[in-house]
């Protein structure tokens, strides 16, 4: 058996692993049948969507997400914070309190998160975007993820990081 990367790249669909005909093992790469190579196929890509949201919106969203940056560093903690939109109007903040409550999840967008499903009494974010200081970390992205967020921004200039994903 030739071992190796493979001549060509084979795809597959998020659901392979429930239909054995359809899946690669990774035995087909590397000689070692420890797991599955699922890659999306290219009809489950969807090209970015066009917020509904005005330049000066996105703006003015993320400045609030620099002020809550800007109250984490006075209460003494990391330098992060994030906030929750739908329908343009701001549903969650978080100030990152990782330090101060001594919780290595209470980074500003988990926090964020967790104030937009109270708001709504739902844990479902679907039209909700999230804005943060800056890229979110895997943990965040996957909260983002499962809370069905539908788009993540950060930074300055404000950078469209598309919808949450899990790694």
């Amino acid at each position: 058996m030739k071992r190796g990367p493979p001549d060509r790249l084979v795809t597959v669909d998020a659901n392979a692993q429930f239909n054995p005909a359809r899946r690669l093992l990774f035995r087909q790469f590397t000689g070692i049948a420890t797991g599955f190579v699922v890659v999306p196929t290219f009809a489950q890509v969807r090209p970015p969507e066009q917020s509904p949201v005005s330049e000066r919106e996105h703006q003015a969203f993320m400045d609030r997400a620099f002020e809550m940056r800007r109250l984490a560093i006075e209460r003494g903690d990391q330098p992060y914070g994030a906030v929750i939109v739908r329908e343009g109007r701001i549903i969650g903040e978080g100030v990152s309190a990782v330090v101060t409550d001594r919780d290595p999840t209470a980074h500003a967008e988990m926090l964020a998160i967790r104030d937009a499903t109270r708001h709504l009494g739902t844990n479902d974010l679907s039209a909700c975007e999230m804005y943060g200081t800056s890229r979110a970390c895997p943990m965040c992205e996957a909260a983002a993820y499962w809370a069905r967020i539908s788009r993540m921004y950060y930074g300055t200039p404000t950078t469209d990081a598309g919808s949450p994903r899990l790694s």
